[in-house]
């Protein structure tokens, strides 16, 4: 940004357009995260940075911005650089120690809520992160027995904090998986698990700031999905249901490792864009 802000002042639309140069090659809504740095970085609202191009920005503020919008050309994530991301109307703190929440994951959480019609229905989330999915649910629904469980204390510290924010309650446990629900049954396991795989996750340059942990899944990207899916029909109530998020081009892989752990693919569902997202499986004698 040439230093733009080495001036006493800039005004703020010529701080967005330097920035919207810098970040069109690794981003495709250059103009919308500008706007959102510069807010971030002068205490203002995005919508008086958007209706003020003529705003003078004072020097601090602007070398603040630089170096935001530097960290962003980086390749760190915008959610990381704010400290927050939005997810099913929850904002939710975010940081390196947890996936940054997608969109696509909310086609998760609809096909959840539109499975628990019983008050006071039991969830599992395995892998839970940031939290998202069990908060969401329990925002949604707070009738929701929700236990969420992860393998690492820097995500559960993030959940639990988001918890405390929106003032929702749910159980959080560390847990490799089902080890700390031994002997439980839930109406529905969600997950959304490590499931890009590992070559796929080292050449692509838009994952690299985020935790490996909540994405690899190994040689075939299906690691994880074993796993929990070995262990669901032990932890799954009468008529109960997983959903699991997943690659694009996994669902009949998925498939037929759901057969092989006594359950059976009962729903498939797409995102938003029309592509393979999530998988719903139940028992076979269901």
């Amino acid at each position: 940004m040439n230093g733009m802000a080495a001036r006493s002042s800039v005004a703020a639309g010529a701080l967005i357009a330097s920035a919207v140069e810098a970040l069109r090659p690794v981003t495709q809504t250059a103009r919308l995260e500008a706007e959102l740095l510069l807010a971030e970085s002068a205490g203002l609202e995005r919508a008086a940075v958007m209706s003020q191009p003529e705003r003078a920005i004072g020097a601090a503020a602007a070398s603040r911005f630089e170096a935001l919008v530097a960290r962003r050309t980086g390749g760190e994530p915008l959610a990381y650089i704010v400290g927050h991301k939005e997810f099913y109307s929850l904002r939710l703190a975010v940081g390196p120690a947890v996936l940054v929440p997608r969109p696509e994951t909310e086609t998760l959480v609809d096909a959840a809520l539109a499975r628990l019609a019983n008050a006071g229905a039991s969830v599992l989330d395995l892998g839970t992160g940031s939290g998202a999915i069990a908060l969401a649910l329990k925002h949604e629904r707070r009738d929701l027995a929700i236990t969420a469980v992860d393998c690492d204390d820097e995500a559960l510290a993030t959940a639990r904090a988001n918890a405390a924010a929106h003032g929702l309650q749910i159980r959080w446990l560390r847990s490799d998986w089902y080890r700390a629900v031994a002997g439980e049954r839930f109406d529905l396991i969600a997950s959304n698990p490590p499931y890009v795989p590992s070559d796929d996750l080292d050449r692509e340059f838009s994952l690299s700031h985020e935790p490996r942990l909540a994405l690899d899944g190994g040689a075939d990207g299906l690691d994880a999905q074993r796993a929990i899916l070995r262990g669901a029909a032990a932890h799954l109530a009468p008529r109960g249901c997983m959903l699991v998020e997943h690659g694009f081009d996994q669902r009949d892989a998925l498939a037929r490792l759901a057969t092989e752990s006594g359950l059976r693919l009962a729903a498939a569902i797409d995102d938003l864009a029309g592509l393979p997202r999530v998988a719903c499986f139940d028992t076979s004698d269901a």
